[in-house]
């Protein structure tokens, strides 16, 4: 089983990283939480510790979970499923930026995602 918790659905992935991600079973979607940047460490803990429940909740055999977002929130997931066994990965990208003016004079900037590999944390 695959474990994708990030603000990133895996029906909106290039087919190179839904193809990487299935090497690993079956695609399964967690959605990332809406993370308060005022929260203390208590609050990061539990939030951790129920992204945490959610996914050993789902079961499987040796699940790989790719953990990207909020990086306070990020490293403690990924820190309690390590120290569990878990693997845990983060989706390596090549990013392709577009700079221009938009029809108001507004400075825009277009970022475009390309895959390249899944990297163990």
């Amino acid at each position: 089983m695959f474990i994708n918790l990030s603000n990133h659905v895996s029906k909106d992935w290039d087919e190179v990283q839904i193809e990487s991600a299935r090497k690993y079973g079956e695609i399964v979607d967690i959605g990332f939480p809406d993370v308060d940047p005022s929260g203390d460490s208590e609050y990061f803990d539990c939030l951790s510790n129920e992204y945490v429940s959610k996914i050993l909740d789902l079961g499987g055999q040796n699940p790989v979970v790719m953990v990207q977002g909020e990086f306070v929130f990020t490293n403690r997931v990924v820190t309690k499923l390590k120290a569990l066994g878990i693997k845990c990965v983060a989706a390596e990208t090549k990013r392709k930026v577009r700079e221009g003016i938009d029809s108001s004079g507004q400075k825009v900037k277009m970022s475009r995602f390309k895959f390249e590999q899944f990297m163990e944390y």
